[in-house]
């Protein structure tokens, strides 16, 4: 019997790999679903030496917890436990409220999906075949208190819902006892097939089927494509490759052209600091009438004094230390470009810039300067960027 049980599930699992469709990976967490069953159990009854088949009736209800390994073969484990109905007929001369239990190990086999395929989802009527071995127990029974079982039964199921998360089935099951006890003190006890202790039974459940990592309840198909476009997304693939080593070229020679332009920058950036620190060498201001030589130069639209500027206010302001009775005028002037009146706001606004400075940071008295706006000019030089200056006069030189 056990060589044949073995021959017939090696049978199905060899069939169930030829019908399989390729389906995503099943992953440990996939693919497993609970339910619970219950029904009537019909049994034969023992006393003494004499036995009646299938004249005791009791009713079960069970747990079953199971995970499809593929779309045809699975596992479950199952228990159940089988109730007392009256005195006069039950499932064993127990007089506990439970009159047994039993737990089996069942291998689960979808005929539906091991002779007609799988299509991407479970069919709304399915043939399920179960078999496996179990261990059952009989409660307040001087003999065959603990025995082996074998479970046969064939579940019609009808699956419910878009997503055919649920399913209920009807479940008929025959359950054989496979040891037997020659007398109350378990004397020459042989492993056989006990027919007078075989249980027929008949059940509803109702299954959960738990979400998989593929979005659904169930298997979903793997989408396959052919050798077109397979050999289509491979030569795309190479072209993509091939772009990106370009890529990698170009951004490697950027680079190094990035870095050749940081040290030609921190080149200039040395040279302009140390010029800048580089101390400025005393010039004597020449005057002519009482036109101060020093000018200072802006930016176009600027009225702020450049770095490189404040060499010409210094020298003003040594020559008003040496020569503590001088009083200084400060013109602005603007390049002729734009707005007559903008310009003319900005030539004052030079003027105020310097005249600020000398007392700011030359500590020059505030009474001994005036500025006055000249506006925009074309006559200081022919080149624009000269004409926007400021220019110094003495009022006390004639």
């Amino acid at each position: 019997m056990k060589k044949v049980i073995m021959i017939f599930a090696a049978a199905l699992l060899t069939a169930s790999a030829n019908a399989q469709t390729a389906v995503t990976a099943n992953k440990a967490g996939d693919n497993w679903y609970i339910g619970i069953n219950g029904g009537l159990a019909f049994t034969g009854t023992v006393e003494g030496d004499n036995s009646t088949a299938f004249k005791g009736m009791a009713p079960n209800f069970g747990v079953r917890l199971g995970k499809n390994l593929t779309t045809v073969f699975g596992l479950a484990l199952e228990g159940n436990a089988y109730f007392k109905a009256n005195d006069k007929s039950t499932l064993s001369s127990s007089k506990t409220f439970i009159n047994a239990t039993n737990v089996n190990l069942l291998g689960t086999f979808n005929l539906s999906n091991l002779f007609g395929g799988y299509k991407g989802e479970p069919r709304p009527f399915e043939v399920i075949a179960l078999g496996g071995l179990g261990w059952k127990h009989t409660f307040g029974v001087p003999v065959r208190v603990n025995e082996i079982t074998s479970k046969f039964a064939l579940d019609f199921a009808f699956n419910l819902g878009e997503k055919k998360a649920w399913q209920i089935y009807v479940e008929p099951a025959i359950i054989y006892g496979l040891e037997g006890y020659a007398d109350k003190m378990c004397v020459n006890n042989r492993f056989k097939l006990n027919i007078d202790n075989t249980i027929l039974q008949a059940n509803l459940g109702l299954v959960y089927k738990f979400g998989n990592s593929n979005g659904t309840h169930n298997f979903a198909i793997e989408p396959l494509r052919n050798i077109g476009e397979i050999n289509a997304l491979n030569a795309r693939i190479n072209e993509l490759r091939a772009d990106n080593e370009l890529k990698d070229g170009r951004i490697q020679e950027n680079t190094r052209t990035i870095a050749g332009l940081e040290a030609q920058v921190e080149d200039l950036q040395a040279k302009l600091k140390a010029c800048e620190e580089r101390p400025m060498p005393a010039t004597t201001v020449v005057v002519k009438k009482n036109l101060l030589q020093p000018i200072v130069i802006f930016g176009q639209g600027k009225s702020t004094i450049d770095a490189a500027q404040y060499a010409s206010v210094e020298m003003v302001a040594k020559y008003m230390r040496n020569h503590p009775e001088a009083k200084i005028l400060i013109k602005g002037y603007a390049s002729p470009e734009g707005d007559p009146e903008r310009n003319l706001k900005l030539s004052i606004a030079r003027a105020e810039s310097v005249r600020t400075a000398l007392i700011n940071r030359y500590k020059i008295a505030s009474s001994r300067l005036t500025t006055e706006g000249m506006g925009a000019t074309s006559e200081l030089s022919e080149e624009n960027d000269f004409n926007r200056v400021a220019m110094f006069f003495d009022t006390t030189v004639e």
